[in-house]
This record gives structure tokens, sequence and C-alpha cells, in this order.
């Protein structure tokens, strides 16, 4: 096992990644940004690293300076959490190259998942249904028009090298093609540093449903119950919950196989999300793989009793899985609600300042991921995630129930958050029916 771990990441899962190593008896090491300097993650680490001013192209996203972070603390592993670096290749290689352990999976599995085209391509050649669309970046908007034509409208353009909901454009037509082609070529390249598009078919309604699975160095995998993520503004998820209220049993197993073998196709190791649509009709379609720990994984720890971060950590460390298939269980139901600092009555706009004032809730089932505390500023160069509350439940109607009397607990003040669009969808009679999809809105 490691004696110490650098966390190449802030906010909460940084916190989230300290406290499961304190817990595994792992000394620990935190770098920070200078915007950083009071950030809460920094106090639970044995040692702290500034490596940085605040810009995460001069901190947090240069590596040169973790590195030497990991040499001159003597990390002897480095977790990259989400975001940043978390799925860089080169960052996972040059870790190998300077034998610090990167906790995740192996570069050449992160490469592979990251071209979105050629991962498409990989799931196809091992039988894992694709959505139709183009089986290589597309040249111009011309060939995107001729194969739109074909597939039907309407589509989606993608980014070849995104993720996390960026670099997507919805196309309804022929006519709003060429416009919609210029943003998303442009947004890809600023997000992504790349250009290049492929084009899906959209399907809809859909559920947004993703499998975390659990792969180690001994040839094991496993899959663990669903995680519906299908509420979202603008491809960004704001509530996830497991199990889905469109899966059933059969459905479960079906999504679960599919996704082992997305992850034996690609030679993975570690923690991963397998992420797929689902139609009407109970017919899936592979998304993506984020090659990483997910912000949504709470939900799923909370009704498998399981510690996904825990597990990354001994399946980097060459430790065999401690568990087998038929020991995952599924209990009660858990849902999290997103906690941003954005202004839901304004378009979503981010919402950056000091916090005056803050109760967090509590009680049985209940769960809060967060960094902030009273007096935090909140600043404006990083993620907009501010908490992650995460509650179970016996039942989906119990832990709906549980949410909505934790919003009303929970107190931010000094800045807006997304807390009141979280007590009217909790409220929706809809969201509480689970007749939910991924263009659901109140």
């Amino acid at each position: 096992m490691f004696n110490k771990i650098l966390i190449a990441n802030r906010g909460e899962i940084a916190m989230r990644v300290m406290r499961a190593a304190k817990e595994m008896g792992i000394k620990t090491v935190a770098v920070y940004s200078e915007e950083d300097s009071e950030c809460l993650h920094l106090s639970l680490a044995d040692e702290a690293i500034c490596i940085g001013p605040a810009s995460s192209d001069e901190s947090y996203l240069m590596i040169p300076r973790i590195m030497s972070a990991a040499e001159i603390t003597g990390a002897d592993a480095i977790h990259p959490g989400y975001g940043f670096l978390a799925e860089k290749a080169d960052f996972a290689e040059i870790c190998k190259e300077h034998l610090k352990t990167f906790i995740g999976p192996p570069s050449s599995a992160i490469k592979m998942m990251g071209d979105k085209i050629g991962a498409r391509n990989a799931m196809e050649k091992a039988g894992v249904p694709i959505i139709p669309g183009s089986a290589k970046p597309l040249k111009d908007y011309k060939e995107a028009e001729k194969l739109a034509k074909r597939i039907g409208y309407p589509i989606l353009l993608k980014a070849a090298g995104g993720g996390g909901g960026k670099g997507i454009r919805i196309v309804a037509n022929k006519e709003a093609l060429v416009e919609q082609w210029n943003i998303a070529t442009a947004e890809a390249e600023k997000s992504f540093g790349e250009s290049g598009l492929y084009l899906e078919k959209l399907i809809q309604p859909a559920r947004h449903i993703e499998i975390q699975i659990l792969a180690d160095n001994h040839k094991n995998c496993i899959y663990l119950p669903e995680r519906e993520c299908s509420i979202q503004v603008r491809h960004q998820k704001l509530i996830e919950e497991s199990p889905s209220t469109g899966v059933d049993e059969k459905i479960r197993k079906e999504l679960g196989r599919a996704a082992i073998k997305a992850v034996r196709a690609v030679g993975y190791i570690n923690a991963g999300t397998v992420e797929f649509l689902l139609d009407e009709k109970n017919k899936f379609y592979f998304m993506e793989m984020n090659t990483r720990i997910q912000v949504e994984h709470p939900v799923t720890e909370m009704v498998t009793g399981i510690d996904i971060v825990k597990e990354q950590i001994r399946i980097a460390a060459g430790e065999k899985l401690n568990l087998t298939q038929r020991e995952v269980t599924l209990s009660g139901h858990s849902i999290e609600c997103r906690i941003n600092a954005q202004d839901t009555e304004n378009n979503f706009a981010p919402s950056t300042g000091k916090i005056t004032s803050l109760h967090l809730p509590g009680g049985p089932g209940v769960r809060v991921d967060t960094h902030i505390y009273a007096g935090y500023k909140v600043p404006p160069h990083y993620d907009a995630l501010l908490a992650k509350l995460i509650v179970h439940g016996r039942s989906r109607e119990e832990a709906i129930i549980r949410a909505r009397r934790c919003l009303d607990e929970f107190v931010i003040e000094g800045i807006e958050t997304t807390i009141p669009f979280h007590q009217k969808m909790l409220s929706d009679e809809a969201f509480k029916k689970g007749n939910i999809h991924t263009q659901f809105t109140l």
C-alpha cells in the first residue's frame, strides 16, 4: 500500500480523497493555487504545496509543478480527482515515467476513450450498441449535411476530443446546420484545443444512464447499479440518483454486461463509468466512457455501501477487488443535488463572492460533500460546484422527501446557488413520478 498520496485537485473532491486516504492510514499532500490558499482541503492534508497563480493553466494544469510537488514531498502515488488532469493520458504516462503511481486507468485506456470517435468504433467492434453516426471526424459541414440527411434530423454535433457536456450542439434541421457547425467548431477549439467534430443521431426522448465499473489488475471486473443522470441544464448534470426509475433488473444486467464488454475491450483498470442513452423502447446506446471518478459517485456508494475512492486506491496499489459481482447489492434509493454557485434566475450565470453565512443539513441518511465554510470566498476561476447534497432512503419517495427537507435546511448566504432549482424540481409532480428524460424541464 502507498505511504503518501498527492491529490492533484482542489475543493470537495480533494477533501473526499483525503478522507479516504486518512481512513486507510495513508498520508496526503495537497496542492493549491495562490487563489486557494485558504481552501479547506489544505487543513486536512499532512503537507501542502503552492503550485502557482489562480489561473488553472498556471497551477492545477501545470504538470511540471505537480510532479515537482510529488518529488519534494516523497509522494509515491497521485490521485487526479475529476476535471483538470484526470483524463489526460500524457499525465498518467508522466506519472509512470517518474515512478509515481497514477490512481486511475492506464494511459492507453484514457487515450482510447478520450478519442470519442475511436471509442465509438472500439465499442461497435466489441459488440456494444452505439448511436448511429459518423465513424470518423467530419471534413466540413457539407459532409455533415450528407450524413444527417441519411440518418435523419434532429442530430447532435459533438467535439471529437470533448467531454463534460462541452462542444455539443443540437441541430434540428438542414437550415440550422451551418450556424451550429461554426459554433460547435469554435467551442471545441476553445475547450479542447482541437476543432474536430463528429455527428450522432439525437435519441429523443431518452434517459442518461451510467454504469460504474471497477476493474483490477487481476482480470476481475464488476459493475455497480446504474445512476440516472437525466436532469441537466445545457448538458451539465444537476441531479443524479440510483437506481433509475426507468431500469428494471433485466435491463440493469444488460447494461452491466455491456459496460464490462466496453472496459475489457480497451484494457481498462481502476474505477470508470460507461455512459448510455436509454430510449422509450428500453433500447440503450453507448455514449462515452469517463476514465475517472465521477462527481456523482456518492449515490452509488449510498446504495451499495462500497467506498469507490478506497477501491481506486487499492486497485492502483495492485490489490484484488475485495468483492464479486454476486456480492454487489442494491439497498434503497439515493439522490444527489449539485449545489453550484449559479444564479438560476439569470440563466445559471456564475455567482462569485464571499459566503457570509452557512448552515449544512444533517440527520439520518444525509451526506454533504463540500469544501466551503462561512467566510469562504468563491473564486471565479474554477468549476461552480460548491457542495453535493446526497440523501438515502428506503424508497425513492422517502429519498425525495428527505432531500426536500435538507434543501429547506441548507443555508448559503452571500452568493446565489442552485438550491432554488432543486427545491422546485423535487416538488415537480412529473419528477416525483420518475417520468424524466434529458430534455426534462420545469
